[in-house]
């Protein structure tokens, strides 16, 4: 197989989550040798963990100051010093991709302060600290690794559309990184690789030829959803197109947050960020880690810390006793104040923070289970952070019969780990479904049966359909690796270059670029200075599927000028 890191003494990957971020890293001579970095330092809490919090720190002139953990532990240092006006923590920025359907390079975000910055410096910002932080740690193991020795790979959900993939491409080249050096991995596909190739129970099931399985990837954001069939030549292909949403571990962590604005009240909880910020994070820090160890078996009531300044700040915008408020709420003797720094919760009432998320996760995944092509699924692999929790694991392990549950050990390293092998082998995933049907606006021949009277149009004395949908690939189309797609087109009025609107459609069979569900989703551009006529700058615009991006060359048909080129999906 071709390798993209084949010639690079290092391949690196990036998983730059919601909630947590990391990254991993292995020599072409022992690929398989995947290292982490194990030094994160969690600050007060007692929270273990291989990766550091998604959270970045701009000083009071917006330039970076830390990231991750430290992040945090200094934004709260000058807060309780009130020395934290004009500085400015990011952190959960990650959703905005998902969730914003209409991305441009000038989309914002909000740090803690609901205050908006441009988005693109804080990703770019974050992921050069990760960047740094790794040629700090290879150094000390491999002296003169240089630059170009290194290959480099950043985890996206296979859900995200192509303006999501484009803005995170874009701002790992502003961190620093040479485009020609960097590849995408889709996350639920990096995990099945990785699951593929280590001895544990995942490798006996799943690496047999002809074997179906689905990967759900549980992050702090989304549910990343592919389902891959294990090839004799040991490659993956992929027989359903991604799926999910955003059923992430961040909606359990609203729902308590929501419950002790119940019992405290919001303003109580927005004055705590501002004043004391350290009690704030050790609040999220210790639910972290209860939020892991929580189970469906869990019968006794879990005891959460209240710290001092919340219930002053309570009782100064509440008034009243704080056991008064609690009796009056809707939780009777489920929540109970106990002594007066702890607040006891009923197991039932932090299920119910669970259940919000996995409930709309178990019927997705329960429906694709029941689509006709999916009856010889024999596993599903539960793998990312919110995949490490028991009672998401009891869930699904008690709901989603008849299939084999499978959790690898260290499920919220496994993305990251088959990033690295992905750099290594990147045509190990030799095809995958189509999610959406592309293509180029143009006209057609006018049919009546199909094309509504008002897209008629008389050119030449010829009934055509204008806004036509011309169909390059289809959503549900299996492609295989490098497969290429080519359509002719003719230059536009302009004659030293022309603008192709790319659109696409979630339905197979698009009839107009205006039909429901059909958008445009970039430009491509080309350049044609050549030639004096129309007819010398006809051309054949290549796509290439098959990859975790979207790539095209353009062909000048009578020069047989070939060049490649990228589709500008943000706006």
């Amino acid at each position: 197989m071709a390798s993209f890191g084949e010639s690079s003494l290092v391949v690196v990957a990036f998983d730059f989550g919601t909630t947590f971020s990391g990254y991993a890293f292995s020599f072409r001579n022992d690929p398989l040798k995947v290292q982490t970095n194990g030094n994160w330092i969690a600050g007060s809490e007692k929270l273990m963990s291989l990766k550091t919090p998604t959270c970045l720190l701009l000083d009071q002139h917006d330039n970076f100051h830390s990231f991750g953990f430290e992040a945090e532990n200094k934004y709260t240092s000058l807060a309780e010093d009130g020395q934290h006006h004009g500085w400015r923590l990011f952190r959960r920025f990650k959703m905005m991709l998902h969730s914003n359907k209409k991305l441009s390079r000038g989309a914002t975000v909000e740090d803690i302060n609901q205050k908006s910055m441009p988005a693109l410096p804080v990703f770019a910002m974050s992921i050069r600290y990760l960047r740094d932080h790794f040629l700090k740690a290879v150094e000390k193991q491999t002296a003169g690794v240089e630059e170009t020795d290194i290959q480099y790979v950043l985890t996206v959900p296979a859900i995200w559309d192509d303006s999501a993939k484009q803005f995170m491409r874009e701002a790992a080249i502003e961190a620093g990184i040479d485009p020609r050096r960097l590849k995408l991995a889709y996350e639920p596909e990096a995990a099945s690789i990785w699951c593929q190739i280590v001895t544990s129970d995942a490798k006996a099931s799943l690496d047999r030829p002809g074997v179906r399985y689905m990967v759900v990837d549980l992050g702090g954001g989304t549910a990343d959803i592919s389902v891959h069939e294990k090839q004799a030549n040991g490659t993956l292909k992929e027989i359903h197109k991604a799926s999910g949403g955003p059923w992430g571990g961040i909606y359990v962590d609203d729902n308590y947050i929501t419950m002790l604005s119940e019992v405290f009240g919001t303003r109580a909880i927005e004055e705590l960020k501002r004043e004391e910020m350290a009690d704030y994070f050790d609040i999220l820090r210790e639910f972290e880690t209860k939020k892991r160890t929580f189970s469906t078996k869990t019968k006794d009531k879990i005891t959460f810390r209240i710290s001092a300044t919340l219930r002053e700040l309570s009782d100064r915008f509440e008034g009243g006793t704080l056991k008064d408020r609690i009796g009056n709420l809707r939780y009777g003797s489920n929540l109970e104040l106990r002594g007066s720094d702890k607040l006891r919760v009923d197991p039932l009432i932090i299920s119910g923070w669970f259940d919000g998320p996995l409930n709309y996760l178990l019927r997705h995944v329960k429906e694709l289970l029941r689509e006709p092509k999916m009856s010889d699924v024999s596993a599903v692999l539960l793998v990312g952070g919110f995949g490490e929790s028991m009672y998401v694991q009891e869930r699904l392990k008690s709901e989603i019969i008849n299939k084999q549950i499978i959790v690898p050990a260290e499920a919220g390293l496994v993305v990251l780990k088959g990033a690295v092998r992905f750099g290594h082998e990147p045509d190990i995933v030799s095809a995958r479904i189509m999610q959406y049907t592309y293509g180029f606006r143009g006209r057609t021949p006018f049919n009546e049966d199909i094309h509504p009277e008002s897209n008629l149009v008389i050119r030449d004395d010829k009934r055509k359909c204008k806004d036509a949908f011309i169909i390059v690939a289809r959503a549900g189309d299996e492609i295989d690796f490098g497969d290429q797609k080519t359509v002719g087109r003719d230059p536009g009025g302009n004659m030293e270059f022309t603008t192709f609107p790319i659109f696409r459609c979630p339905s197979p069979n698009p009839i107009l670029t205006t039909d429901r569900g059909c958008r445009q989703i970039g430009l491509l551009k080309v350049y044609h200075p050549e030639g004096d006529t129309k007819f010398d700058k006809k051309m054949n615009v290549t796509f290439m599927f098959g990859d975790t991006e979207l790539l095209v060359k353009v062909t000048i048909r009578k020069t047989g000028k070939t060049f490649k080129l990228a589709i500008d999906c943000l706006e």
